[in-house]
This record gives structure tokens, C-alpha cells and sequence, in this order.
């Protein structure tokens, strides 16, 4: 679970920093929103590291203490790729103490994008769809953190199979981490088991057995390796291309695919 919490550090360093600057600026108004932003990262680090010893009634108390949107930050943080909603909803249920509703995901990213259309840059990040690496159109249903990198928010052709074994690899980690602090969670157990069946050589070594983190990120790994760098290169070129050929707002989400008319004619 290191690589989540360095990122949540990290940003709850970027925040410190952009408020202070903000202060510089008598930013008023900024200094609020980013406050408020900067209190949720800190409680969104806190549910991470809950000890052991806290009653898992006290976990799903953190989470329910917020909104919808920084839920899923949260669960998008720890996956690290573009994910569907269910896998976010069971994300947040196994390792942030409480239940999410996928069902509100589609209208929680219309919503993210008439904000930032009408007030860019307004907030510290947004939650936007992955773009396809053809038509850098919406990708269905795969949810994203606008701060990440363009080529991370990209989907190639090899991308499902990639983003499926590296979201693998940090649920097996996280919830390492979770049995190393005396925390063991059934449902982190079953989310991982969900994976490992999935991915040659990650499942347990005999029937019955818990699956081993270790292993299943090990095996992850293992085919990741065999994909990544054309992977790595299909959604480069992606990226260049829509660096070249799209606004800020539309490498956020995607361009919008429209009809041709009929116009009647045959040819």
C-alpha cells in the first residue's frame, strides 16, 4: 500500500504548498477551497493507515465523512489506473471502511465536466473518463484522475489487459499491507481472489487456501512485464497526438463523437 500513500502525501504536500501561495495572493476564496481540499486529503490518509486496534465501525465513520467525489478519489488513488465502477465501489468497500454506489459514478462525471467547462482549473483535480487511444473519445465507463499523466488516461489496445494486472499488483499490496498490521479484511481477501483468478499462477497453491499477496502481485507482475512497453508505446503516441490536436478540456474528456447526416443522395 506504499505507492497510495506516497501519493496521497504527495498531494497533501502540493496542497500545503498551493495554499500558502494562495495566502500570498490574499486568494481568500482559493485559501477555503483549497483548505477544505487539504482536510479531505488528510482524512482520506488517515482512513488508510487506520490501526488495527480502531473499531472497523470507526473506519466507515472516516469514509462517510466524505463526499461521494473524494470517495472515489480515494479508491482511484489506491487502484492507480483507469477503473470501472464496480471495481471502485469494491475498492472503497475493502479498504476504506465503507459502501459506495456505482450507479452514481456516470452523473458524478457529467457533473465534474460542466464544472470544469464553466470554471477550468478551479479545482485542485477532477474525476474524468479514460480516453480511447483512436478516437480519444470517452472510454465507457472507466473513470480517471485528471492530475494523472495524459498517457495513464489513455486506453490502447492493450491497455484492459495492463491496467488489470498493475491494479492487481496494488490491491495484492494493499492488502499486504492490511494482514501485516494485524487488519486482515475478508473483503480485500475476496477482492484479490477476484484477480488472482485471473492471472496465471496467482491463485493459492493448494484449493482452499487464502491467496497469497506475494504471489498474486509477483505473478501480475510477471505478465506485465510481456505487455507493458507496447503498451507504454501505443499510449504515448496517443498522448502526442492529443496534446497536438486537443484542447485542455478535451484531453480531460475526450472528444465528443457526432452523426453525419443523411443527406439523402446515393452515389
Amino acid at each position: 500500500m506504499q505507492e497510495p500513500l506516497d501519493a496521497l502525501e504527495n498531494r497533501i504536500a502540493e496542497l500545503r504548498r498551493a495554499v500558502r501561495g494562495a495566502l500570498a495572493d490574499r486568494d481568500q476564496e482559493r485559501v477555503r477551497e483549497l483548505r477544505s481540499e487539504l482536510r479531505r486529503a488528510e482524512r482520506s490518509w488517515d482512513a488508510l493507515v487506520t490501526p488495527p486496534e480502531r473499531p472497523e465501525e470507526d473506519r466507515q465513520g472516516l469514509a462517510s465523512l466524505l463526499p461521494v467525489r473524494e470517495q472515489v478519489h480515494q479508491s482511484l488513488t489506491l487502484i492507480g489506473v483507469a477503473a470501472a465502477p464496480k471495481l471502485v465501489s469494491a475498492v472503497h468497500s475493502a479498504f476504506f471502511g465503507g459502501p459506495l454506489a456505482p450507479t452514481g459514478l456516470a452523473s458524478l462525471r457529467r457533473d465534474e465536466e460542466r464544472s470544469y467547462r464553466s470554471a477550468p482549473a478551479a479545482r485542485p483535480y477532477y474525476l474524468c473518463p479514460a480516453l480511447t487511444s483512436d478516437l480519444l473519445s470517452p472510454a465507457r465507463a472507466l473513470a480517471c484522475i485528471s492530475i494523472w499523466p495524459l498517457e495513464q488516461r489513455i486506453i490502447g489496445p492493450l491497455s484492459p489487459r495492463v491496467d488489470f494486472l498493475t491494479a492487481a499488483v496494488r490491491i495484492a499490496d494493499a492488502t499486504a499491507a492490511l494482514f501485516n498490521a494485524g487488519a486482515a479484511s475478508a473483503e480485500a481477501e475476496r477482492l484479490l481472489r477476484r484477480f488472482a483468478v485471473n492471472i496465471p499462477g496467482a491463485g493459492p497453491a493448494r484449493p482452499g487456501e487464502a491467496v497469497s499477496p506475494a504471489a498474486a502481485a509477483a505473478a501480475a507482475a510477471a505478465e506485465l512485464a510481456i505487455h507493458a512497453d507496447r503498451d507504454r508505446d501505443d499510449r504515448t503516441n496517443a498522448a502526442q497526438r492529443a496534446r497536438h490536436q486537443l484542447g485542455d478540456a478535451d484531453q480531460l474528456f475526450g472528444v465528443r463523437l457526432t452523426t453525419v447526416p443523411d443527406t439523402g443522395t446515393a452515389g
